[in-house]
């Protein structure tokens, strides 16, 4: 699959840090307001007022230089807001060099033979991405890729998820980046029916995974202590 610009997004600005605002924006709309939560070394939450986006990517930090990157992601929406379908479109990544890429297709998906493999690695090594508003009391699963033949699994993929404030739908997200996944910092963009939420992530080096999991166990040894008190 080429890169290329996708129609109706546009760059807003290319993120240094995990933690920063929103990266990616419908042009005929304004950025929402949005938050980002961290919860742990590889799992990252956007949310605004209208939806919600869970991604862990513990796999593709450690797939740097292959071509393709998959993504673990959780979708709801804010209590109180409408029942909508999310569509394939809806959904791309904003990578270094300003590059944006849509999902791949299940064609492209099925004909990479490899991606058995990357599939057991991700079912292996990867993180909770349970992390949802209360009011969501059900689960359902986002299906845009079925497995590749002869894998168990999901046999059948949709072009759309249904969303509802009072579901998590959770599943895996494949993107083709023909130059090899490189370092740096990364953007997630899913567009809901009004608003774009961004959930920004950086694919680090050794050290800096060292450096944020020793900070992660310095602030959750702080936390039980302060509990203590």
């Amino acid at each position: 699959m080429k890169t290329h610009a996708l129609a109706g997004f546009v760059l807003i600005a290319a993120l240094a840090v995990p933690t920063a605002g929103p990266a990616i924006a419908r042009d005929e709309e304004p950025a929402a307001a949005q938050g980002v939560m961290a919860k742990g070394t590889f799992v990252r939450i956007g949310y605004n007022d209208e939806g919600w986006v869970t991604l862990g990517y513990r796999t593709a930090n450690h797939s740097v230089g292959e071509k393709w990157m998959v993504l673990e992601v959780g979708l709801t929406l804010q209590a109180g807001v409408p029942s909508q379908t999310l569509k394939r479109s809806d959904i791309a990544l904003l990578a270094p060099g300003r590059k944006i890429f849509t999902l791949a297709s299940q064609e492209d998906f099925q004909e990479a033979g490899y991606l058995t493999a990357l599939n057991r690695r991700a079912s292996v090594a990867r993180d909770s991405i349970d992390y949802f508003p209360a009011s969501v009391r059900s689960a359902c699963r986002v299906q845009f890729f079925a497995n590749p033949t002869g894998e168990s699994g999901v046999r059948l993929a949709h072009d759309v998820v249904e969303l509802g404030s009072n579901r998590g739908c959770v599943g895996r997200l494949y993107f083709h980046l023909p130059d090899g996944i490189e370092l740096g910092s990364y953007n997630l963009g899913v567009k809901f029916t009004h608003t774009m939420v961004t959930v920004p992530f950086r694919i680090m080096t050794s050290d800096e995974q060292k450096e944020l999991e020793r900070k992660w166990k310095e602030a959750e040894e702080a936390a039980k202590e302060e509990k203590r008190q």
